[in-house]
Order: structure tokens, then C-alpha cells, then sequence
């Protein structure tokens, strides 16, 4: 049974809350506000909340918006919840300024960290079911969040100092400490414009070049490539990897996505935004 508009309201403002809440560096407690939310709706199960959450999720993508750790994207959504979800998030100034802080935040390397705990699955690259009742009903918000995020330079550059510390320690892994001293950080040592951040090695000393994208978001969050990267991931494609590096801010992870980057991610023909739904 289809949602109605009250039932939609009503978990679009719950989940807004909780994401407030998580930029604004606050605890949330995703169960309590759950069994607040259940007793509003008409008798819909808990697995039916925690999948309408998803879908808003998945919506706050396409507005280009942070969205709640824990709800993974779910993008066939009903047209009304997008409408909705776009009419609250215009509707609450503080939520904008949540983000803002949030995604323009400086960021500072961590160190010490368990690197064997880093590495996780890359997000499957999901074909999108056309829903031409959706398209139409909302326009994006004034801002495109992730993309200020992307621009953030501060925790672009704590993100490839991430992966200097990552990489020495891979190499030293793998019994090839020499190999490990001659990770370069190459957008610093050579600039930018080479379609790559970092110079590392493969066992047998073949060069790995690193293009790295941070996000203090969930692992879904799409980001941003140049024309250079794809360039460089067709031409060098046994050699170029993009480390991804989410929840950075929180407890850094990361998954690789190795050769031509539109293989793995639907990437917009204008921005080159690249998302895996």
C-alpha cells in the first residue's frame, strides 16, 4: 500500500531531524526516533520504516545533499516522497546551515590507525528503473553540497595524506619497504593537472597511479571527477586507481575502483558527477 502524503511528511521530518542532528556533531538514536515515528504511521512494520528511510536517502543524493549515516540508498522512490523531501529540506534554514558548516569543516589527518581494518567493498554500480512520474515533480535546492565538499581543500589534502600513510603501509605489508619510501605525493611534489594525487607501487615495482576522493559521508555519496582523471583511467587503465576514502571524519574507510571509472560509477555527461545509483 502506497504511503500517504501525511505518512510521508512524517518520516521525511523524522529523518531530516536525525540528519540534523548528525551534522551538528550530536548523537542519534535511530531506534527511539523509530518507535516515535511508528506510532504515527498506519500499522507500517519496522523493515517498512528502515526501507522508506533508504529511499530518502536516495533522494538526498539526487539533491546533491549529506545524507544520515546507516540508511544505504534506495532509489526507485515514489514521486511524493521526493516532492516532500524537497519542500522540508527548502523549508529549514538550519538544516542548511548544518550543512554548510559541515561540508566546509577543516579536516586533519588521523594517524595511528588499524590500516588492515581500512579497506571495504565498493558500492555495485545499480541501473536506475526510468520512473517518469518522479522526474518532473521536484527542482535541486540552492545548493549543491556534495560539490562544496569536493572543493573543500582542507580535507582533500588530509584525505591524500591518508593515503601516503595507507600506501607506505600496504608496501611495508607486502615485504617492499624500499618501495614504501618511494610513495610520492605527487599533486604536492610535481602539482596538479597529472590526473592522479599519489605515485605508488605494485610488488613487482610497476607505478600505481592514486587519484583520491574524500567524503565525511556514507560510502554511497557520489563525487566529483576531471575530464584528466577519466582520461588517464582509459589510457592508463591496468595502472590508475581511485581510492575513495568515506566517514572520514568519523572512522576513515575506503574501497578501490581500478581501471575506466565509467565501469564502475554512472557518471553525469555535464559534471562528471559520479554516483552508483
Amino acid at each position: 500500500m502506497d504511503w500517504s502524503r501525511e505518512e510521508v511528511e512524517a518520516i521525511a521530518a523524522d529523518h531530516l531531524q536525525m540528519l540534523a542532528l548528525q551534522l551538528a556533531g550530536q548523537t542519534v538514536n535511530k531506534s527511539e526516533h523509530r518507535r516515535r515515528l511508528q506510532a504515527k504511521l498506519n500499522g507500517r512494520t519496522e523493515g517498512s520504516i528502515e526501507f522508506k528511510h533508504c529511499n530518502i536517502t536516495a533522494v538526498l543524493l539526487d539533491l546533491g545533499f549529506p545524507t544520515l549515516l546507516g540508511y544505504q540508498p534506495r532509489s526507485n522512490y515514489q514521486g511524493l516522497l521526493g516532492t516532500v523531501v524537497a519542500e522540508q529540506v527548502r523549508a529549514r534554514p538550519l538544516l542548511d546551515q548544518a550543512a554548510l558548516a559541515a561540508v566546509e569543516q577543516p579536516a586533519i589527518a588521523p594517524i595511528g590507525l588499524d590500516f588492515a581494518r581500512v579497506k571495504a567493498d565498493a558500492p555495485p554500480k545499480q541501473h536506475r528503473a526510468m520512473d517518469t512520474e518522479r522526474a518532473p515533480l521536484f527542482q535541486p535546492i540552492k545548493r549543491d553540497y556534495l560539490e562544496r565538499e569536493a572543493r573543500n581543500q582542507s580535507l582533500g589534502l588530509a584525505g591524500e595524506e591518508f593515503v601516503l600513510q595507507f600506501e607506505h603501509w600496504r608496501l611495508v605489508q607486502l615485504g617492499q619497504p624500499k618501495l614504501a619510501d618511494r610513495v610520492d605525493h605527487v599533486a604536492r611534489s610535481k602539482g596538479d593537472g597529472l590526473g592522479y594525487d599519489v605515485l605508488s607501487y605494485e610488488v613487482d615495482g610497476k607505478e600505481r597511479f592514486i587519484e583520491v576522493k574524500t567524503t565525511t559521508f556514507g560510502r554511497d555519496t557520489p563525487f566529483f571527477v576531471s575530464r584528466g582523471e577519466l582520461t588517464l583511467s582509459h589510457q592508463a587503465k591496468d595502472q590508475f586507481h581511485l581510492y575513495r576514502l568515506f566517514e572520514f571524519r568519523k572512522s576513515p574507510r575506503l574501497f578501490d575502483l581500478t581501471g575506466p571509472l565509467d565501469q564502475h560509477c554512472s557518471l553525469d555527461p555535464v559534471t562528471y558527477r559520479a554516483s552508483f545509483t
